[in-house]
């Protein structure tokens, strides 16, 4: 029997936006733009298996760099949004969870421009609460707030996301954390931290509600 939840907080990229081909794409652009090292294409499943700070050590990637480099990211994704769509059945799901009286909000480093952009106005409105444009360690404050303004205890909230930085966050707050199969990060390295659920599909998502 899994716990019903009140609130989902989704994280965006890899998540809900299927973002992480663009981000191989401009990856060595925004390493040669901000001085860390360019990865090699076909270690990118390789890639996948480490955390945000662990592809950070091994690029070379000191931590005051990464707010530069988020914005670079989010204004180039800006600039090809057109090009990135949500994951298949995303809609749907949205949708479901809604009409079950579900709250969803969406906690993200990415720019709010860009994930209602991507997200398109019918989606946008099912979200009640946008925490967006912060850093990628900086989560658990606007989960802390998303759950101030909501109103809702953490013990009936999730955070659904793809990465250990959003786990840590979850954690911190004492949130649970569903896992997604299709991120990033592979669910196997997501696995290893005991998320309280683990999504292999994005429909698995509904038996929240």
């Amino acid at each position: 029997m899994h716990m019903k939840y009140r609130l989902a907080i989704f994280d965006f990229d890899g998540t809900l936006a299927d973002s992480f081909p663009f981000f191989i794409r401009v990856f060595n652009q925004l390493a040669a733009q901000h001085g860390f090292k360019k990865v090699d294409l076909d270690l990118v499943p390789t890639y996948r298996q480490y955390n945000a700070r662990q592809i950070m050590e091994q690029v070379g990637m000191p931590a005051w760099k990464l707010p530069f480099v988020v914005k670079s990211f989010t204004s180039l994704m800006k600039q090809n949004a057109a090009s990135i769509s949500l994951f298949e059945h995303i809609d749907d799901l949205l949708l479901h969870l809604a009409n079950n009286g579900v709250t969803l909000a969406i906690v993200s480093s990415n720019s709010y421009d860009n994930v209602s952009q991507i997200l398109g106005p019918e989606n946008t409105k099912l979200i009640s609460q946008f925490e967006c444009g912060m850093s990628m360690f900086g989560k658990a404050a606007r989960i802390q707030k998303v759950l101030r303004k909501t109103d809702i205890p953490c013990h009936e909230a999730i955070y659904i996301g793809d990465q250990a930085a959003d786990l840590e966050a979850a954690r911190k707050e004492q949130v649970a954390f569903g896992a997604v199969s299709w991120g990033y990060e592979t669910i196997e390295s997501l696995r290893a931290h005991f998320p309280e659920e683990a999504f292999d599909c994005v429909s698995a998502i509904r038996r929240i509600a």
